[in-house]
C-alpha cells in the first residue's frame, strides 16, 4: 500500500480514525489530525517518539520482537481482530482502542501504518456478570503489565547511565594502577610519602570497585548486562555457595537445605545465580539480627496451561522451583509489594542501595522465569523463583586456556571514548602488542585496509556512533577471514539475542576491566587461534 499515491495530507485528514505510520525502530513518522486530536499531542510532539507513547501495552522485548517479525513478513491485522488495546492520551487518561495494521511505503521506506479507533462508547454498554468478572481479571493483568512497563522504563534509564559510568570507571581503575606502578619503582628515599600516596590510590581503587559493582547491579536489573547462559545444576551451585554463606551469615543463623533429587537442569548464568543466593541470604540475615533459620529448597514442578494462563511471563512445562525462606521480622504488605522496585529500601541511609532485590528480579527474568515474594510481619519472608528447565545435559567445567601476561601480535583497538581508548592502548602496548587504535568503525576499517601485516585480533567496543561493534566485526571478517574478535562493553544489548543472552561465539570482556583482565582475555583469544 504505497502511501505516496494517496493524494497527500488532505486524504489522510478524511480518514475517520487516527492514522499513524511507524518505522522499523518503532518511531512515529506520520500522524493525521485525528490522531493529534484523539491523543492530545501536536504533530511535532509525535514525530520521532516511540509508538509506546500512544499504545503503552505494546512495550519492551515482546513488542520489539513483534515489530521485527512484521517488517520481515508484513501482514494485515484487521480492526477488532483481537481484544482492544489501551490508548493513552497526553494527560495520562486511557481508553479502549481497536487497531488495524498494514504495510505501507513512503519514499521507498517500508512503514507500518496503524489505524486506531476509540471504542469507549461501545465499552459503556451494560455487561453481564460473566463479562464483569472477565474485565476484572483483565484489569488485574493490566496492572501487572503496567508495573512491568515502569520497571522496563527504569531499566532503560539505568542501562544508559551504567554504560557511560563503566567507561569512566575503567579509566579510574587503570590510571590508578599506572600511578601505583610508578610509585613502586621509585627509590626508597621518601618511603613514608610513597606509602601514604599508595594508600590514597588504594582508596581510589576500592571506591571504583564498589561503583563497578553498583553498575553491574543496574545492568542486571535492566537486563542489559552480559549474560553467559549455560546448563546449570542449581543444587550444585546452592551447595557451593553454602560454604561461603556459612561464614557470611554468622553463627547466630542456621542454614538449612532441602534439595530435590534429580533436579532438572536450567539455562542460567552461574555467576548471576550465585549473586541471587548471596543477595537473598544477606537480606535474610539482616531481617534476623537476633538469630534464626535460613532455608533453601529446590523442587521439580510441572506448570500447566491453567497456571500460566494468567502469568504471561511463564510458559507451560517443566520448571525448577527455588525457594529461600527466613523466619525473621517479615515485611508489611505495602513494603513487600515494592520489594523488587529499584532503589526502594527500608534500610538506614548508607546501609543499602535498594538494588539487591531488583537485581534478583532481573536475574530470574533473564533466565525466563518468574520471581515472587511472600512476607508476613513477625513470621518471615519467602522468595520463590520458577525457572524453565532445559533438556540439555550439564557439562563438566572446561579448563581455561592459559592467560599470557605478555605477548606479541597486532591488535586493532576500537573505542569511541578517548580516555578509555588511550588506557587500553597503553595496557596492550606495555604488554608487547602492536596496537592500531581507532575511535570508530569507519576509522578502524581504514586502518585495517592500510595495514600491510597480519591483523591478529579485533578488540572493539560494542556501542559506538555510526557503526556498532558487531557490524564492524562482520566487515573485518569479510576483509580478513579468521580474525578473532573480542567485544568490550558494560552495556551489551547489541550483541544479545532475543532472550538477553550473549550471541553464540561472541567473546566479551565486561567494563570496567583491569589490565590483568584485559590481557588475560586477549591471551586466551590468541591462544585459541590455530597457527597460521
Amino acid at each position: 500500500m504505497p502511501m505516496d499515491g494517496m493524494g497527500g495530507d488532505s486524504v489522510l485528514e478524511l480518514v475517520p480514525d487516527a492514522l499513524i505510520a511507524v518505522n522499523e525502530l518503532g518511531e512515529i513518522v506520520l500522524a493525521n489530525d485525528r490522531a493529534r486530536r484523539m491523543f492530545g499531542y501536536e504533530q511535532e510532539q509525535l514525530v520521532g517518539r516511540p509508538v509506546e507513547l500512544l499504545l503503552p501495552e505494546r512495550y519492551g522485548d515482546a513488542h520489539r520482537a513483534h515489530r521485527i517479525r512484521f517488517f520481515a513478513d508484513p501482514h494485515e491485522r484487521v480492526m477488532a481482530a483481537g481484544r482492544p488495546l489501551r490508548g493513552r492520551r497526553r494527560d495520562g487518561s486511557e481508553f479502549p482502542a481497536e487497531v488495524s495494521i498494514c504495510a505501507a511505503e513512503v519514499d521507498g521506506r517500508r512503514l507500518a501504518a496503524a489505524a486506531i479507533r476509540d471504542v469507549s462508547p461501545r465499552a459503556r454498554v451494560p455487561r453481564d456478570a460473566a463479562q464483569l468478572v472477565r474485565d476484572a481479571e483483565r484489569e488485574r493483568l493490566l496492572a501487572q503489565l503496567d508495573h512491568a512497563h515502569r520497571l522496563e522504563s527504569l531499566g532503560e534509564l539505568a542501562g544508559g547511565i551504567a554504560h557511560d559510568f563503566n567507561n569512566l570507571l575503567a579509566v579510574i581503575i587503570n590510571y590508578a594502577a599506572f600511578v601505583a606502578e610508578d610509585i613502586d619503582t621509585q627509590t626508597p628515599a621518601g618511603e613514608e610519602q610513597r606509602r601514604a600516596t599508595r594508600g590514597d590510590l588504594e582508596q581510589i581503587s576500592h571506591a571504583a570497585e564498589q561503583a563497578a559493582h553498583l553498575t553491574h547491579q543496574l545492568l542486571t536489573f535492566s537486563r542489559r548486562g552480559a549474560v553467559h547462559h549455560e546448563v546449570v545444576d542449581v543444587n550444585a551451585v546452592v551447595r557451593a555457595v553454602g560454604h561461603l554463606l556459612r561464614r557470611t551469615l554468622g553463627e547466630h543463623i542456621e542454614l538449612r537445605y532441602e534439595l530435590a533429587r534429580e533436579l532438572y537442569p536450567v539455562l542460567m548464568d552461574i555467576g548471576q545465580l550465585e549473586e541471587l543466593l548471596v543477595n537473598l541470604s544477606v537480606n535474610a540475615r539482616d531481617a534476623m539480627p537476633g538469630g534464626g533459620t535460613l532455608s533453601i529448597d529446590t523442587a521439580n514442578v510441572e506448570l500447566d496451561e491453567d497456571y500460566t494462563l494468567h502469568r504471561p511471563e511463564l510458559a507451560p512445562g517443566p520448571h525448577v522451583r527455588l525457594r529461600v525462606s527466613d523466619n525473621g521480622a517479615g515485611m508489611p504488605r505495602e513494603v513487600a509489594e515494592r520489594a523488587f522496585d529499584p532503589f526502594f529500601t527500608t534500610k538506614a541511609p548508607g546501609r543499602g542501595t535498594g538494588l539487591g532485590l531488583a537485581t534478583v528480579y532481573g536475574i530470574v527474568q533473564q533466565a525466563g522465569g518468574r520471581a515472587r515474594i511472600y512476607s508476613e510481619e513477625g513470621v518471615g519472608t519467602t522468595f520463590t523463583a520458577l525457572i524453565p528447565a532445559t533438556d540439555q545435559p550439564v557439562r563438566p567445567p572446561q579448563p581455561l586456556a592459559p592467560a599470557h601476561a605478555r605477548g606479541d601480535g597486532t591488535v586493532l583497538l576500537v573505542e569511541d571514548e578517548d580516555a578509555l581508548r588511550e588506557v587500553s592502548r597503553r595496557i596492550l602496548a606495555g604488554a608487547g602488542y602492536t596496537v592500531l587504535a581507532a575511535s570508530n568503525g569507519r576509522e578502524a576499517l581504514a586502518l585495517a585496509a592500510e595495514h600491510d601485516g597480519t591483523l591478529d585480533l579485533l578488540l572493539t567496543d560494542v556501542v559506538m556512533p555510526h557503526m556498532h561493534g558487531p557490524e564492524l566485526a562482520l566487515q573485518i571478517e569479510a576483509a580478513r577471514p579468521g580474525t578473532p574478535v573480542i567485544f568490550m562493553s558494560g552495556f551489551a544489548e547489541p550483541i544479545l539475542d532475543s532472550g538477553g543472552h550473549v550471541t553464540a561465539g561472541a567473546a566479551l570482556i565486561e567494563k570496567p576491566f583491569s589490565a590483568p583482565t584485559l590481557l588475560a582475555a586477549v591471551g586466551r583469544a590468541l591462544a585459541a587461534v590455530p597457527a597460521r
